[in-house]
């Protein structure tokens, strides 16, 4: 009691004195870091200045990609959501805010009944007596204002405001993301459709090439130039390759259903864009990613919301503990009463200011305390969350510049082992053709052209992934706020409880 006395005794002067602002437990936060490297583990193109990522899908000068993506942002469940999100978020920011100030509500009533008085007479020694009753109709009319208002002693309110003003800046924030992740995943199913119609194609080459080596086979073996065992080879080798165009055939048909379900888009018609639209261009040369790693990773918003989450707990902590504390409410009204009665009408005005009320938590069992141990949880989890978050931010970056650059030194490699292996088994189907050279020969040739050209396309389906990868762990083009609190520097802060 005498803590509680001392704090009104602080308290109360300045809030009835200074417009009933009252006063805040809680202190300026301080600080938490969570590390960042100083600079990044892996190759930078072109040097390391900031990137620009707002027309990132629009350097592949590709409008289908374009479209696809606007297409399934559109219909995402993800982004639907999201945006769900921020709007209940937004809700209760006005909330939270409104809780700050007086509240204000009208009355009205009406109400009808009747009133009278007994009038009685008799004479004496009468043996009868008489009374009569006069009844007057009464109505009551009665409309007021009133108010109420808790006063902030302690920043309780306060703290639940700029809770719910984090949550949703965070809840806006996710939506960004979400958009972003709409995005990749929309590209990297298009950029799969590329790939797969690239590896049927290699697939049909295949199996044309097979087919008409084994009907010459069975033809020379019928003339009896060629024994009984190539041709059953080459048979052999046709319907296997049949078979992997077959499954080829079948691959390429549920990525395009799969295609079809991100953008929304009806299959027949998105496979009329997908005939009239040229075959995937050559991935442009990623512009230039910031060379600290801080600058970059603050223009993500998972890492933002996240960010956004530990300010956000840090206010509930705050809330939590001035709980414990007393609570000051100030009321007030002002209202009309008329009385309507026979030809009679009265009307009276009224209007106070008060009660005063301040409410001291005596006993509850220790709820008020286990909430704020509660809150100081949550706060912990947040900060564990954001430092995880950052950690994840650096190691998606890195690792999409790695395999970037090294997709990037492979594909000479790869176009020289196709474009040779295609010169090798030219000359040896050549050879077979004059009898030079062994069926074995041609198939073991055949076999190493067709292995070279689905390592080039499957390098080529890799390579779009890392490029979509660094778009994502870039953020998406996504700038963070100038009005965000919070900076993100080689020693990560963010806001902490006290």
């Amino acid at each position: 009691m005498r803590r509680l006395r001392l704090i009104a005794t602080l308290c109360l002067p300045v809030g009835l004195g200074l417009g009933l602002s009252g006063c805040a437990l809680t202190r300026p936060p301080a600080q938490v870091e969570a590390p960042v490297p100083a600079q990044w583990h892996a190759p930078l193109p072109h040097g390391g200045s900031l990137a620009s990522l707002a027309d990132w899908w629009r350097q592949l000068n590709d409008p289908l990609l374009v479209e696809l993506i606007a297409a399934a942002e559109a219909v995402s469940p993800n982004v639907a959501s999201a945006a769900a999100r921020v709007a209940e978020a937004r809700s209760t920011r006005v909330q939270a805010g409104a809780a700050l100030l007086p509240s204000l509500d009208g009355t009205a009533s009406a109400s009808r009944g009747v009133s009278g008085s007994a009038l009685g007479a008799g004479g004496a020694g009468s043996t009868t007596s008489s009374s009569s009753v006069a009844v007057a109709p009464l109505t009551t009319l009665q409309a007021g204002l009133q108010s109420k208002w808790e006063i902030d002693l302690f920043g309780r309110l306060r703290a639940d405001r700029d809770a719910a003003e984090a949550k949703q800046n965070s809840a806006d924030a996710k939506w960004h993301d979400a958009r972003v992740s709409v995005a990749a995943e929309t590209a990297n199913a298009y950029f799969a459709e590329r790939a797969c119609q690239e590896q049927l194609r290699v697939a049909q080459a295949d199996a044309h090439s097979r087919a008409e080596t084994s009907r010459l086979t069975e033809l020379s073996a019928r003339a009896g130039f060629t024994s009984p065992a190539d041709a059953a080879l080459a048979r052999a080798s046709a319907s296997d390759a049949s078979g992997r165009l077959i499954q080829q055939r079948a691959q390429c048909a549920v990525q395009r259903k799969a295609l079809v379900a991100l953008s929304g888009i009806d299959e027949t018609t998105l496979e009329q864009k997908l005939a009239a639209s040229p075959a995937q261009r050559v991935l442009p040369v990623v512009g230039s990613i910031a060379s600290v790693p801080a600058q970059a990773i603050s223009q993500r918003p998972d890492v933002y919301a996240a960010e956004l989450g530990v300010a956000s707990a840090s206010a509930d902590v705050g809330s939590a503990e001035a709980e414990r504390y007393p609570k000051l409410t100030l009321s007030g009204s002002i209202g009309r009463l008329q009385y309507r009665t026979d030809g009679f009408r009265q009307s009276l005005d009224t209007w106070t200011i008060g009660p005063l009320s301040l409410s001291v938590p005596l006993l509850d069992g220790g709820s008020r305390i286990a909430n704020s141990e509660a809150a100081k949880a949550r706060y912990a989890e947040a900060v564990s969350t954001y430092r995880a978050s950052v950690r994840q931010a650096v190691r998606e970056v890195e690792e999409a510049l790695v395999n970037l650059d090294a997709t990037a030194a492979r594909t000479t490699d790869a176009d020289s082992a196709v474009q040779n292996y295609q010169a090798s088994f030219n000359a040896t189907q050549a050879r077979y053709s004059s009898g030079l050279a062994s069926l074995f020969e041609l198939e073991d040739s055949r076999r190493t052209l067709y292995a070279a050209q689905t390592a080039r396309v499957s390098l080529q389906r890799e390579r779009t992934e890392a490029w979509v990868a660094l778009y994502r762990s870039m953020g998406g083009g996504w700038s963070r706020p100038e009005s965000s609190p919070m900076t993100l520097t080689p020693a990560a802060k963010v806001a902490k409880s006290p």
